[in-house]
């Protein structure tokens, strides 16, 4: 099957966000008297804000309502941005393939929007995707396959047909039950996710591996 298509998923796979997400973690649940364990990371990770907060309040027994939390978090992350945010290692140069060979391409997040739009503009990216899916474009989110789903549709192309990449063990579950080929590309906070369900792990957004497969030419 010849992929014509792909869909990138955002935090930790264009970005160096989670990162950022880390530190925004640490603030919250400091100003609560409590810690950010990694495998509190770990369970919130690559999910929708709303089950995402709901895992640090089951896990710390907060009284916060995860719209409150949520609320704040995004004024934590906005403000640290300017100083922490970089694209992760050939994000550039595969956009750049990518748009040589006329594979149209869109982000697909679990992040909210307004987190998402600061994000991408501030690289101006969002103009080089046929389109931007986040957490309120669905019902379902990752690991559900439904926004892949959505993206595949939305691309017009067969699911089978679309690369989903991913850094995270949730995305690569949603990449795979839409029945997209995933490349799964673990980053420092990832490392140890099940990825068992991706068609291939990668090294970082520069793998050889991942040109071969788009038919692309190699990466110098």
């Amino acid at each position: 099957m010849t992929l014509r298509a792909v869909a990138f998923d955002m935090d930790g796979l264009m970005f160096n966000s989670e990162d950022v997400y880390t530190e925004v973690g640490k603030e919250l649940l400091s100003r609560r008297g409590c810690d950010f364990p990694k495998g509190l990371k770990d369970e919130m990770m690559g999910l929708p804000p709303r089950p995402s907060f709901e895992a640090m309040i089951r896990w710390h027994s907060l009284d916060d309502a995860w719209e409150d939390l949520a609320t704040e978090s995004e004024e934590v992350f906005i403000s640290l941005l300017d100083h922490h945010l970089a694209p992760m290692p050939g994000l550039l140069e595969l956009l750049d393939a990518l748009e040589s060979a006329a594979i149209p391409k869109a982000v697909v997040t679990s992040s909210a929007w307004r987190l998402t739009d600061a994000v991408l503009s501030r690289f101006d990216l969002a103009p080089r995707f046929a389109f931007v899916l986040t957490a309120e474009d669905i019902t379902h989110g990752k690991p559900d396959p439904e926004v892949y789903l959505l993206a595949a549709r939305r691309l017009g192309v067969a699911p089978e047909e679309m690369m989903v990449l991913e850094d995270s063990h949730f995305g690569t579950r949603a990449g795979a039950a839409a029945g997209a080929f995933v490349v799964a590309i673990p980053n420092e906070h990832t490392a140890e996710h099940d990825f068992a369900r991706a068609t291939l792990v990668a090294d970082s957004l520069a793998d050889g591996r991942i040109y071969e497969a788009l038919g692309l030419p190699p990466n110098p």
